[in-house]
């Protein structure tokens, strides 16, 4: 199964509370509908639906070293044997098979220090591998959990963001320098509850950690003020009506970067953007309702003045996406 189906979101104010559930993914209903303007009753009823259909779903991931997009040129055929084996990496962000070169492209959590073998160990060893490239990210511009698609007013965002754990700056999520040190037990026993349900309540998670529930509120707002976990929804694009799904690589002169960044930011279409090393210096995901608009974004968007190069490679399938399997692939 490759494209999973986009009901039952009826209309825009599913959309929006999806939209909410980006912004924080442990918001209660009673905080969305007040920012949203919409009767708490309703938002209940329609955010359940949600996530109980699965179109929704509320992840947590660990935070345990720094993003490395992987590239690979996988032999013919042989694509989605080495993208999944990217995907079941606990490591592993997102993995998406692509049209063109390179065929996969994934981010995994690699510390610096073990970057060496990741790239002469680990990955030579991926079945249905011909060729690999790796680019350690040196900044995020935009991370999926900072993603909703323009559907929220700004006013709307900050109520939303207002009594939320105060996090790390979504585009530069892990501070350099140290590794973090090893998580506690109780803290590890949280983030795997977590991982299953990212809205698990205060009383659920203490019971699986073993601690108090205020324990278990305390431990879970350190962590994520400290940047050790990410909680997201995580969702397919077309839920949201913007189907059509592109890898974009851009390369722009460096006193331009700056520039492209910003533009990269304001941009409802663009999901994810980093900077990156290598000779193409942001790759991109994005997102777009149909052909044309993207055919327009990269033919007459005002930033490609600052850039010599866009390379378009279209999304044929995603094995993971915020650190969580696609249902297919769960066990």
């Amino acid at each position: 199964m490759d494209s999973p189906p986009t009901g039952p979101v009826t209309d825009s104010l599913d959309r929006r509370i999806i939209s909410a559930l980006q912004i924080d993914g442990r918001a209660s209903w009673h905080r969305i509908a007040a920012a949203l303007g919409e009767p708490e009753r309703t938002v209940v009823r329609r955010g359940t639906r949600l996530l109980e259909s699965g179109l929704v779903r509320i992840g947590a991931m660990a935070v345990r070293g720094r993003s490395t997009v992987v590239g690979v040129r996988c032999a013919p055929g042989r694509e989605r044997l080495a993208a999944t084996a990217l995907a079941r990496r606990p490591d592993c962000v997102f993995a998406h098979v692509l049209t063109g070169t390179p065929t996969c492209v994934a981010e995994v959590l690699c510390p610096r220090e073990r970057l060496a073998g990741l790239v002469m160990d680990e990955l030579p060893g991926l079945p249905g591998m011909e060729e690999t490239f790796t680019l350690p990210v040196l900044r995020h511009v935009r991370t999926i959990r900072e993603w909703h698609a323009g559907l929220l007013s700004t006013a709307e965002i900050a109520a939303l963001r207002d009594g939320a754990p105060a996090t790390p700056s979504a585009v530069d999520p892990l501070p350099p320098g140290e590794p973090p040190s090893e998580l506690a037990r109780a803290d590890r026993l949280l983030l795997h509850a977590l991982a299953e349900d990212g809205r698990r309540t205060h009383d659920e998670l203490a019971r699986f950690a073993g601690v108090s529930e205020a324990t278990a509120r305390r431990r879970l707002s350190a962590l994520r003020r400290a940047g050790r976990v990410r909680i997201r929804a995580v969702l397919e694009p077309a839920v949201l009506g913007l189907p059509v799904e592109a890898v974009l690589w851009v390369r722009t002169p460096p006193s331009r970067a700056e520039a492209v960044s910003t533009a990269l930011a304001e941009s409802a279409h663009v999901r994810y953007a980093s900077f990156v090393t290598g000779e193409r210096q942001f790759l991109l995901l994005t997102a777009f309702p149909d052909e044309s608009a993207l055919h327009h974004f990269v033919t007459r968007s005002p930033w490609l003045r600052d850039v010599e190069s866009v390379d378009v490679s279209l999304v044929l399938t995603t094995l993971k996406r915020g650190g969580l399997l696609a249902p297919w692939l769960r066990d």
